[in-house]
C-alpha cells in the first residue's frame, strides 16, 4: 500500500500544481440538517441532486436505517429541499413536482428506481447457486436471473410522461443469461443501482451494480452494461468490467467483495469513462466501443466511495468520492488519464473514515464552468453548539 500512495502521490502532484488556478471552492451552504439527537448510520446521508428544467435544484437525501429493507420506503419526514438560486439558498419542499430524469425521444422522463422488496415467504424460488456473507456480515444466497419467477425479472424505472408532473412506476425486461441476483435476510430486493447515459447513435446505456455473474470463483460483484434500443422499454447485455484487482499495488483485493458503485461519463472523443468503489483503492476503466470493451482497471486513488463523474460543458471531468469525508477532483486532459489531487471538502477530525461524513456526494452543473456538489457532514455547528448531521453544498468553478 506504500508503493501505491506514494505512485499516486507523484502523479497528483504533478497534476496539483497545474489545477490550483483553474479551481475555485465557495464556502459551503447547508441544505438540511437533524436535530443533535440523531446520529443512527444511513439518516441526513447519501445525498443526491438532480437539476429541474424550469432551472429549480432538488436535493434528496436518505432518513432511514441503510439496509435493503429500507428499499422503496416512503419517507417518514421531508427527504429534500429546493433551491430556485442556484443553490445559495435552501427550502425543505417534499410536495413541489418538476420535471427531471433523462428525457426521452417522446418527451417523457426516465429514472432509474428501486422497487420495495418482496418477503421471502410470498415467492417460489429454484434451487440457488451459493451464499456468500460480505465484510458488514450481510448473509446473501444467489440464484441465476432466468430461473426466478416473473416478479423477480427486470428492471424498475420511474418514468414522467410528457406533460405530466406525475410519476409511473414501470418494469423494463432484462436479457442477461449470466446475470444473478440474491436474497438477503428474510426479502429478496429487485436491486439495480446505477447511472443511465444516451450514447452518440441515441441508444440508451445504463451502467449497474451489484454485477453478480455465474462462472466466476467467488460471487464478486461486477460492473454491468445494458443497452437499449427502444427508449428504456428493453435491456440487453453490451459489456462487463469483471472485478479485476492490480495484483502488485493492491495485493489484497481478492479478498475483497469487487467493484461496487460505478459511475461512467462520456467523452467529447465519445470513449467512456468508469470509476468504481472496491472497499479498497478507486479504480478506472476506458472503453472505446461504447461499452463493448474495457481497459483493465487501474488504480486512481488509493481511497473512495461512491464515486460520481460529471464532465462540464467546458471540458473538464470532475469526480467526487469520499471516505475519508469528501472530495472532488478534476482532469483537464479531455482523456481522463490524469487526475488532479483532492480538494477535500469536510474537516477531518479523528481516523475512523465514517465520523465525519458518509462519503456520498453528488454533482450538478449550473454553468459553463460551474457545478453544485452536495455532501454530508456529521458535525454542523448547529446555533446551540451542538453538532448535528447536514446536508451541504458547495459550488465550485474551473476551468480548462
Amino acid at each position: 500500500m506504500r508503493l501505491l500512495s506514494a505512485t499516486l502521490g507523484l502523479l497528483a502532484a504533478a497534476a496539483a500544481s497545474l489545477a490550483a488556478p483553474r479551481v475555485q471552492i465557495l464556502d459551503p451552504v447547508i441544505v438540511a440538517a437533524g436535530p443533535p439527537e440523531v446520529r443512527r448510520w444511513g439518516f441526513y446521508q447519501f445525498p443526491a441532486i438532480v437539476r429541474w428544467e424550469d432551472g429549480g435544484i432538488a436535493v434528496h437525501f436518505h432518513i432511514a436505517p441503510d439496509a435493503a429493507e429500507s428499499y422503496g420506503l416512503t419517507p417518514s419526514e421531508p427527504n429534500r429541499a429546493i433551491s430556485i438560486d442556484n443553490g445559495r439558498t435552501w427550502k425543505l419542499d417534499v410536495t413541489t413536482k418538476g420535471v427531471y430524469g433523462l428525457r426521452l425521444k417522446n418527451g417523457d422522463h426516465l429514472e432509474l428506481r428501486t422497487p420495495r422488496p418482496l418477503p421471502l415467504a410470498s415467492l417460489k424460488l429454484p434451487a440457488s447457486l451459493g451464499d456468500r456473507t460480505d465484510q458488514w456480515k450481510n448473509h446473501y444466497v444467489h440464484y441465476r436471473l432466468r430461473e426466478l419467477p416473473d416478479e423477480l425479472q427486470g428492471i424498475w424505472f420511474g418514468r414522467l410522461p410528457k406533460g405530466s408532473l406525475d410519476w409511473e412506476m414501470e418494469r423494463a425486461a432484462l436479457t442477461d443469461d449470466q446475470a444473478l441476483r440474491y436474497s438477503i435476510r428474510e426479502i429478496f430486493p429487485i436491486v439495480v443501482f446505477g447511472q443511465v447515459r444516451r450514447l452518440h447513435d441515441r441508444s440508451l446505456l445504463l451502467c449497474m451494480y451489484p454485477g453478480l455473474m455465474e462462472g466466476q470463483e467467488r460471487f464478486y460483484s461486477n460492473v454491468f452494461f445494458y443497452r437499449s434500443t427502444d427508449e428504456g422499454l428493453s435491456w440487453r447485455v453490451q459489456g462487463r468490467i469483471p472485478y479485476q484487482p492490480d495484483a502488485v499495488l493492491d495485493p489484497t483485493g481478492p479478498k475483497r467483495d469487487g467493484f461496487t458503485e460505478p459511475t461512467f461519463e462520456i467523452l467529447e472523443n465519445r470513449t467512456l469513462v468508469c470509476v468504481m468503489r472496491s472497499e479498497g483503492p478507486m479504480y478506472q476503466s476506458l472503453s472505446s466501443d461504447d461499452g463493448k470493451t474495457w481497459s483493465k482497471p487501474a488504480i486512481i486513488a488509493p481511497n473512495g466511495v461512491y464515486p460520481r463523474l460529471l464532465r462540464l460543458p467546458n471540458g473538464v471531468l470532475a469526480l467526487s468520492s469520499g471516505r475519508p469525508g469528501a472530495e472532488v477532483r478534476f482532469s483537464f486532459d479531455k482523456h481522463a488519464r490524469i487526475w488532479s489531487a483532492p480538494y477535500r471538502l469536510v474537516p477531518l477530525t479523528a481516523p475512523s473514515v465514517q465520523v465525519d461524513s458518509c462519503g456520498y456526494s453528488d454533482m450538478v452543473a449550473i454553468a459553463k464552468d460551474r457545478l453544485l456538489i452536495v455532501y454530508s457532514w456529521f458535525k454542523y455547528p448547529g446555533s446551540d453548539g451542538q453538532a448535528r448531521k447536514a446536508i451541504m453544498v458547495r459550488q465550485v468553478t474551473v476551468r480548462p
